[in-house]
């Protein structure tokens, strides 16, 4: 009886839940659900009632009537609305696992390195609160670097730059732990918000997150081209002197000037790494290189451009999106093993 309508034990996940977006891979089938991190959500009766959730939210930014708003429940890495996030995981859960379960799921979550321990408890308990029967937290740039295929049992060092939305997470491994790590809190986000203002400021234009977005993805690049003003795109947006729509030609020379700032904090961060380390990992790094990981991995150049200030190689993941995700998931995948059991936070 209770068989035809509800499976007897959920399968454990393994949620990458990003500033910008939330990865979520099943036990035995990989990485299913890909969406961004954004809620559509009322005000009934003094809550928040969650309309949309993921692509279907972020399509409405910019867009919505007085009593709705659109918002990103995580900032900088972490829970910034409390409420909504929980609404938001729930759905995404729901999603993954349509049909009802007697035994809810086993959950793998990522955390920045940088998290406070009331960070960490606002993951912990927003994961418990959606219906996970017991939660285990891993740090991103371990995640990163095991999804990344570095072998960080190794006593040689490896280190990994993971550039999500929120933060940037540089990390140097051995042994199967973190040697060193900072979070950093500028990544994908920033870069926006850098294209935003430049536009602001040299061409009187304001356009909106999704269109700096877009342009950071179709023509950004960390280094500018060598001649002329290379790739161009056309974006419309409002006058900030007349206050009507206007449409410019946005070059990729322009965007590598707007993202000089962040950029230039990255590498600063990842060069201030080698100054705190010890010697013999950092001899190790120069003979292995660094692995970039994460979606601001993806911006054009940024490889280059690190390559050329700190003198040692950089590499670009195969696929840098998915690795925080699937790292969570081949930690899911032995989970109760010694091997998973280091990669995990203890101290939460």
């Amino acid at each position: 009886m209770f068989g035809r309508f509800f499976g007897l034990v959920a399968p454990d996940l393994a949620i990458d839940l990003g500033t910008a977006n939330t990865l979520i891979y099943v036990k035995g089938r990989g990485v299913v659900l890909n969406e961004p991190s954004v809620v559509a959500y009322v005000v009934e009766g003094g809550r928040k009632v969650v309309y949309a959730v993921g692509a279907e939210a972020k399509s409405m930014l910019g867009k919505t009537h007085r009593t709705m708003d659109v918002i990103r429940p995580l900032r900088d890495g972490v829970i910034a609305d409390f409420e909504v996030a929980e609404e938001m995981i729930k759905q995404f859960i729901r999603k993954v696992m349509p049909r009802p379960t007697l035994i809810s799921p086993r959950i793998i979550i990522c955390v920045p390195t940088g998290a406070t321990a009331v960070e960490r408890r606002a993951i912990l308990e927003s994961a418990q609160a959606s219906g996970a029967r017991r939660v285990e937290l891993i740090e991103e740039p371990v995640a990163a670097a095991v999804g990344a295929g570095l072998q960080i049992d190794d006593p040689a060092g490896s280190m990994v730059v993971d550039i999500g939305g929120g933060t940037t997470e540089i990390a140097v491994l051995s042994l199967g732990g973190v040697v060193w790590s900072r979070s950093l809190r500028v990544a994908g986000d920033r870069m926006d918000e850098a294209i935003i203002q430049y536009l602001r400021r040299t061409e009187n234009l304001l356009i909106g997150e999704s269109t700096a977005e877009k342009i950071k993805k179709e023509i950004g690049t960390a280094k500018a081209p060598d001649e002329g003003r290379g790739l161009t795109m056309t974006i419309k947006g409002r006058d900030n002197l007349n206050a009507v729509p206007k449409e410019i030609t946005v070059t990729e020379a322009m965007v590598a000037e707007a993202l000089q700032d962040p950029v230039h904090l990255v590498v600063e961060a990842v060069k201030q790494a080698f100054e705190q380390m010890p010697p013999e990992l950092a001899a190790d790094i120069y003979d292995h290189g660094i692995m970039l990981t994460g979606g601001g991995a993806l911006l054009r150049n940024l490889d280059v451009v690190l390559q050329d200030r700190i003198s040692i190689r950089v590499s670009v993941a195969d696929d840098p999106l998915t690795c925080v995700v699937m790292g969570c998931g081949k930690a899911l995948e032995q989970l109760g093993k010694p091997e998973a059991r280091r990669l995990l936070m203890q101290d939460v």
